[in-house]
């Protein structure tokens, strides 16, 4: 790596010559080159590449980072993952044709800098306020035994791409749940996932998908030997917006002390979703390393619905149903989901009465990262069949198991 320190005195003078004060600020920097490949037969869009910084140890606090191909700047954020006020990783998405290489330059600097590179994803949690203002909040924690399902604004944090909008409950079921839309476009802020009569005559969206009790879109969940159970019993319920983009989006969902198969653990389910994406990346983290506690996901049964596994690891459904109770303002509406895990993980392949799903166990391991994805039949640019859909999944868990190879020297 390359250091170079920046100084710059600033002399204040009153009157002649009299001296006032004499401060000096230095700017610290380093650079480094970064080898993106994607020896792949598939050509990659919006390609996540993300650095861990808090395995580089810069030497300096980093608060803004330039990532170059050539003499064009990439967008790119940095991240405090950990709420500790230091950056940990950075991230950028790249297009990366087939067996293609690319060599970037990153500088990371000590120089604070406002991000100026426009939003490609958007997040939020709010306070309900009957009053229709609805506090925006970055955090909140909560005993185990209290319930703020209904004073939260959409029930949770609520994320999207331009493609697709997800929220996650706050509450013991923590479910992901989804938001369709008919054009490429971001609606959350304005909507609030709850679209007027005049936005939906505007084109916009809305809920597509009626949870109920299951597990909505591969929400991790507990098993009892029959059925997949929800996250009770925990000591605090957390969850935080860790990144609001511009390229990404993190959000943690955080239980302690949770009361499971004779232990009790402290686990995060981080949600990542890039620019670009309508899957979304779900990282699972334990304090302690997993014995042989066994845990269940997939996706909704709905009402009469079609489904599609590979028996190691991919499972999806294409189904139409009411989305919410309300069937007079509403149509039903059709969506197609899926759910691919790490095939080491899966111990059987099951279902339940209101899920497809896999039962999974990592023993020894402090944690394991799959993938959710979803279409909405309503969408311009997506999917219309059972067919497509269940062929766009099996060609979707190809790529994610072809990722591009990053490599860093100085």
């Amino acid at each position: 790596m390359r250091k170079s320190i920046s100084f710059i005195l600033l002399l204040f003078v009153i009157g002649a010559g009299q001296i006032l004060s004499l401060s000096l600020y230095a700017q610290q920097t380093t650079s480094f080159m970064v080898e993106v490949k994607n020896d792949s037969s598939f050509d990659k869009e919006f390609e996540p590449v993300v650095i861990c910084l808090n395995e580089m140890n810069p030497g300096f606090r980093v608060r803004s980072a330039v990532v170059r191909d050539g003499n064009l700047d990439i967008s790119s954020q940095l991240d405090d993952l950990t709420g500790d006020g230091q950056v940990d990783e950075l991230a950028f998405v790249l297009n990366m044709p087939a067996n293609t290489c690319k060599e970037l330059k990153v500088e990371l600097s000590s120089e604070k800098k406002e991000n100026p590179y426009p939003a490609q994803v958007f997040a939020e949690m709010l306070i309900s306020d009957k009053r229709g203002k609805h506090p925006s909040i970055t955090s909140l924690t909560i005993p185990g035994s209290s319930n703020v399902y209904n004073q939260l604004h959409h029930h949770g944090p609520a994320f999207e791409s331009e493609l697709v909008a997800y929220r996650i409950y706050f509450d013991h079921k923590q479910t992901v749940d989804i938001y369709g839309k008919f054009n490429k476009g971001f609606e959350i802020e304005e909507s609030q996932f709850y679209p007027t009569d005049e936005q939906l005559a505007r084109g916009f969206g809305d809920d597509v998908l009626m949870v109920g009790g299951s597990c909505g879109l591969g929400t991790l969940k507990g098993w009892n030997g029959q059925k997949a159970t929800h996250i009770e019993s925990v000591r605090t319920l957390t969850e935080t917006i860790r990144a609001y983009g511009p390229l990404r989006t993190v959000v943690d969902v955080a239980v302690q002390d949770w009361e499971y198969q004779n232990t009790e653990l402290d686990m995060t389910v981080r949600y990542i979703l890039y620019a670009g994406h309508r899957d979304c990346e779900v990282q699972v983290f334990f304090t302690t390393p997993l014995e042989n506690q066994t845990f269940a996901i997939g996706v909704i049964n709905m009402k009469d619905s079609d489904s599609f596994s590979d028996h190691a690891g991919l499972i999806a459904c294409w189904g139409t149903d009411w989305p919410v109770g309300d069937t007079i303002k509403y149509a039903k509406e059709t969506v197609g989901l899926a759910t691919c895990l790490p095939p080491e993980i899966i111990r059987e392949e099951v279902a339940d009465n209101v899920n497809y799903l896999y039962t999974i166990e990592s023993p020894g391991t402090t944690g394991f990262t799959y993938h959710i994805t979803f279409t909405s039949m309503k969408e311009t640019f997506g999917y219309k069949t059972k067919e497509e859909w269940f062929g766009y999944v099996q060609e979707w868990k190809k790529r994610l198991s072809a990722p591009c190879q990053v490599s860093i020297r100085p």
